[in-house]
């Protein structure tokens, strides 16, 4: 009796274990586990397209995770994808008036998010500013459809 109930434990652990294990994994592939941790500051940007860029894609600098797409809305007066970004506080002041904003695509099929590349000028953005020069989301069917319209046209 004492032997099966120290085993019903160790089971029940064993699964706890388990179940706690695929959360974690579910968290890190999802991406909502992960993000800025800490106070942020609003950056906004304006693009053309944004392809599958979704809301909580990543926002990097050099690489390096600084934030999070928090809002995706069209932007009523000149009709473009108004992006909102959530970026770590310990950059503001320091990214440049004339930074710019790219949708990239993590690899051939991966995810999309926003990569910005400072620029060199003294005057920086401010929480609510917006990046005036981006770039939009290169989108794979586009390409491939002018590689082929390319292609027959020879």
């Amino acid at each position: 009796m004492k032997r099966s109930k120290i085993m019903e434990f160790g089971v029940g652990l064993f699964m706890l274990a388990g179940i706690l294990g695929l959360v974690f994994l579910g968290l890190r592939v999802s991406g909502l586990g992960t993000g800025v941790s800490g106070d942020t500051f609003t950056l906004h940007a304006n693009f053309a397209n944004i392809g599958g860029l979704k809301v909580r894609s990543k926002v990097t600098l050099a690489g390096v995770d600084v934030g999070r797409v928090t809002d995706i809305e069209l932007d009523p007066k000149w009709f473009d994808a108004r992006v909102t970004m959530a970026i770590d506080d310990k950059l503001e002041d320091k990214v440049p008036r004339d930074s710019t904003a790219a949708i990239l695509t993590a690899g051939l099929l991966g995810e999309q998010y926003v990569g910005l590349s400072l620029g060199g000028d003294p005057d920086t953005l401010k929480d609510g500013d917006t990046i005036r020069d981006t770039q939009q989301a290169l989108v794979l069917e586009e390409l491939i459809q002018q590689f082929v319209s390319n292609m027959v046209k020879k």
